[in-house]
């Protein structure tokens, strides 16, 4: 009995295990990672003498689609896109457009086709027919970069025209056209015998024809597609030195395969003034669409017509701000003047036009003792003045003072500088400059003692403005940085270019100092201790900054170099490197960590 009772108890707990195991579920296997497989067509792929608009495409498995509208492409290029559903395992297609005669279509489906369950994506699929009878079948290929920093250019339209006239881009549509990866890559496929002009385009609109605005790339020689058989060897090893065998195989080569092109937008911009504004009465403001290379010529209507004004001029001239100093004038309600400049026509060139603008300021409300409001706060608001001080001051910097209305005068009697030892502060000598042309900044400049500390105290009344508002006392106190707060670099080029620039930038590429090249190297002084990069572009012009393509002149942007390692700097040191710019290994290439950075971004 007792052995009985033993065997019975262990099948229950045989049993009871079981049960918890059932009650887990299956554990399932490995992960679907295959995309789906195409099993027919209707047609066939590569079908000629096609000439309907309906195509179906059956797979081993249920399919979806993701993103239609940005990944599949029509080659030639559609007006109206076509229709695409998946249902279950079939893929559908309908062709919107006429078709044309003897012409080979393709349909580039990128990674919009993808599995129901994983969503695995069917790499690039292409499915082409003729509606006569042959399917042209040449190839090329290459890789679209940004002009300005070298970025891979992904989802940008690549195309090709037969008329080989510069204007073809601008009227006619693609002859056939592909679309980037994330890499950059690009493929046209299905391509007849001929000659070709290759572009790149941001094409905003979809109507494949270049807009004002657009990103545009172009490729400076004509192209010949061609194919040829090579023959390949193919060596099979049985260890590390002894051959097992030896296979030779041809290989189709379609060419050219290697073509890279720049993506550039051109800072042409339609000129108008965008508008006027006089939200204070001693200023009105312009503002134009683009930069000018003169400034407007200013005609009163209603007030002295010699009147004098300071310009407040951004860099381009697009933004300026223009100053009265004269009460009679700016007291006045409105304001009518005539503004003269260059604008933009149709086609882009410039005329002279005449606008003619009245400019209101908002009459201020009387209080009862007979003075406006905006007067008496007037009376009682000092000038406010900022400055780029802090408590740890650069060694190589002035200190700036920015005021909210253009200077008078100042007085340098009310300015006191004192270096500061222990206990004991000593005045110094230092130089007050206006760093403007109408005194609305203003530079104090001291040979500064690194590591020491200094005191700045500013009077009363120590600045004037032109509308006669008088400033606060000021104290402040800050210590210079050490010098081996800082890092120097040293950059010589192995084969010297005057046209050289160079720039240091940061993991985010922002630029950080830039010079032109020196025979002797260039020197980059003063930097924080840290990792830097270094970018170069070709100054062809001369004009200290990089410029961008001109579709029209056939101008291609200025070339940019990157060199091919990260800096890291170290506090109080100097380092030098050699650059061999002209390295073909350095041409279109960008070091990894920016690469990364970028893909992140």
């Amino acid at each position: 009995m007792r052995l009985y009772q033993i065997f019975l108890f262990t099948i229950l707990i045989f049993a009871a295990g079981s049960c918890a195991n059932r009650a887990a579920g299956p554990t399932g296997g490995p992960k679907d990672s295959i995309p789906p497989v195409v099993v027919r067509s209707s047609p066939i792929n590569g079908a000629v003498n096609f000439k309907k608009k309906d195509i179906q495409v059956y797979f081993n498995e249920n399919i979806t689609l993701d993103k239609v509208s940005e990944n599949v492409v029509v080659s030639p290029p559609q007006k109206t896109q076509p229709i695409v559903r998946a249902n279950a395992k079939v893929l559908s297609v309908s062709l919107q457009d006429e078709l044309q005669d003897s012409t080979t279509y393709s349909i580039l489906f990128g990674n919009a086709i993808v599995d129901l369950n994983e969503r695995n994506p069917l790499e690039n699929y292409v499915f082409s027919f003729a509606t006569g009878d042959e399917i042209d079948s040449l190839q090329i290929a290459g890789r679209l970069l940004n002009a300005e920093n070298l970025d891979p250019m992904s989802g940008v339209f690549v195309g090709i025209h037969d008329n080989l006239n510069d204007t073809a881009i601008l009227g006619d549509q693609f002859k056939r056209i592909a679309k980037t990866d994330s890499e950059g890559k690009f493929t046209i496929q299905n391509i007849k015998n001929g000659q070709y002009k290759l572009y790149a385009l941001s094409d905003l609109n979809r109507d494949f024809k270049y807009q004002p605005g657009e990103s545009v790339a172009f490729y400076d020689s004509i192209i010949t597609p061609e194919v040829r058989l090579e023959q390949r060897i193919d060596t099979i090893w049985s260890d590390s030195v002894t051959v097992d065998t030896i296979h030779m195989f041809s290989q189709t080569v379609f060419t050219p395969d290697d073509i890279l092109i720049k993506l550039f937008k051109e800072t042409k911009k339609r000129q108008y003034l965008v508008k006027s504004e006089r939200t204070d009465s001693k200023y009105f403001q312009l503002f134009f669409n683009d930069k000018q290379d003169s400034l407007p010529q200013i005609t009163p209507l209603n007030f002295d017509v010699d009147t004098r004004f300071l310009v407040q001029k951004s860099g381009q001239l697009d933004s300026l701000t223009y100053w009265i100093p004269d009460a009679a004038v700016y007291n006045q309600d409105t304001l009518t003047l005539t503004v003269e400049y260059l604008k933009t026509d149709s086609l882009f060139n410039y005329v002279s036009t005449v606008d003619t603008l009245n400019l209101f300021q908002r009459k201020p409300r009387q209080t009862s003792r007979g003075k406006s409001e905006e007067e008496v706060v007037e009376e009682q608001k000092p000038l406010n003045f900022k400055n780029n001080l802090s408590s740890s001051f650069d060694f190589y910097r002035d200190i700036v003072f920015s005021f909210e209305e253009p200077l008078d005068s100042f007085c340098v009697g009310k300015i006191h500088l004192f270096h500061k030892v222990d206990t004991i502060t000593e005045p110094v000598e230092f130089t007050c400059l206006y760093k403007d042309s109408i005194g609305r900044i203003l530079g104090l400049s001291h040979a500064w003692k690194p590591e020491e500390s200094y005191e700045l105290n500013i009077d009363s009344a120590a600045f004037v403005s032109i509308y006669g508002r008088v400033s606060n006392q000021l104290k402040s106190s800050f210590k210079i940085k050490s010098l081996e707060d800082y890092s120097t670099l040293k950059i010589t080029l192995q084969n010297y270019d005057p046209n050289a620039y160079i720039q240091v930038i940061d993991s985010k590429e922002q630029v950080i100092q830039s010079k032109r090249a020196e025979q002797q190297g260039a020197v980059f002084q003063y930097l924080r201790p840290g990792e830097y990069f270094l970018r170069m572009f070709i100054d062809a012009n001369q004009n200290d900054k990089w410029d961008t393509g001109d579709l029209e002149r056939r101008i291609q942007p200025e070339e940019v170099i990157y060199f091919s390692k990260k800096l890291s700097l170290r506090a109080n040191w100097e380092l030098e490197e050699t650059w061999n710019h002209t390295d073909p290994s350095f041409y279109n290439k960008k070091p990894e960590e920016l690469i990364k950075t970028t893909k992140k971004r």
